[in-house]
């Protein structure tokens, strides 16, 4: 499947921003499952492609002078291998044994793991988790905050994606998988489903496996990585700070759809 996407989030502000620095991670890379065919970044200035610690492309957008408003925008191609269900990468996948503040697991999720999951610690014990959070915690915009860690949206049975992957990573680490965040893009039919997505992969039998508590998938057919992390915080598209500019109002306007490729007969 070949997917395009334009992305487009605009953040306005009630006083004028003295300076600001934006952490972006709107690049996807190529990898077993997605080959990039076209990208690029459309930002106030240019800015320089780096590489951050877990292997994310990262741009990072430095602006000096005085501003009300700024415009990130990012847009291409990507051609989803739809058959390929886990992922191979020489990195090693212990470090993502760690718990962040965010995805540090209490007794009540270490309890729901290890009910779930009991002595199995494979592709199949993880896909029942997957479900049984999916009915623990009924997604429901507004319920949490974007600080929410696990524990909270788990006590509270309601959340978003976010939360649903952090609870997820908070209850495979606590059985000793290695799991961790992605961010990226999700193409539905429903035009009301926000295209923006996170779920989480774990790591089983050395490859890298997809788990959209969300939506209960387990293969990740329709979804685009931009980035991956221990939490949202690592591998969140955008992420900033600023000095000055007081209320701030941000809009998102993310579009995903496939794209037909035409076969010319000879």
């Amino acid at each position: 499947m070949r997917l395009s996407i334009s992305h487009e989030t605009t953040y306005h502000y009630q006083d004028q921003v003295r300076a600001s620095i934006q952490y972006l991670r709107l690049t996807p890379h190529d990898s077993e499952r997605q080959r990039v065919l076209s990208w690029q970044l459309d930002l106030p200035r240019p800015v320089r492609a780096q590489v951050d610690p877990f292997g994310n492309i990262l741009h990072v957008l430095t602006l000096d002078e005085p501003h009300d408003a700024i415009i990130i925008g990012a847009r291409g191609q990507v051609e989803i291998d739809e058959l390929r269900e886990a992922e191979h990468e020489s990195q090693s996948a212990w470090p993502f044994l760690r718990c962040t503040r965010l995805t540090e697991p209490d007794e009540a999720l270490r309890r729901f793991a290890e009910q779930h999951c009991q002595q199995r610690r494979d592709r199949t014990a993880l896909i029942d988790l997957m479900q049984a959070l999916n009915q623990a915690m009924i997604y429901t915009p507004g319920a949490t905050e974007v600080d929410t860690c696990a524990a909270q949206a788990f006590a509270g049975a309601a959340g978003v994606c976010q939360d649903h992957t952090h609870a997820f990573l908070a209850c495979a680490r606590s059985l000793g998988v290695p799991a961790r965040y992605v961010s990226g893009y999700l193409y539905t039919e429903d035009c009301a489903h926000l295209a923006s997505h996170a779920w989480a992969e774990a790591w089983l039998d050395d490859a890298w496996y997809s788990f959209d508590v969300t939506n209960q998938l387990a293969r990740p057919e329709r979804h685009l990585k931009l980035a991956v992390g221990l939490d949202y915080l690592d591998a969140c598209p955008v992420r900033g700070m600023r000095r000055g500019g007081g209320h701030e109002q941000m809009h998102a306007k993310v579009f995903v759809a496939p794209t037909v490729v035409s076969v010319q007969q000879q």
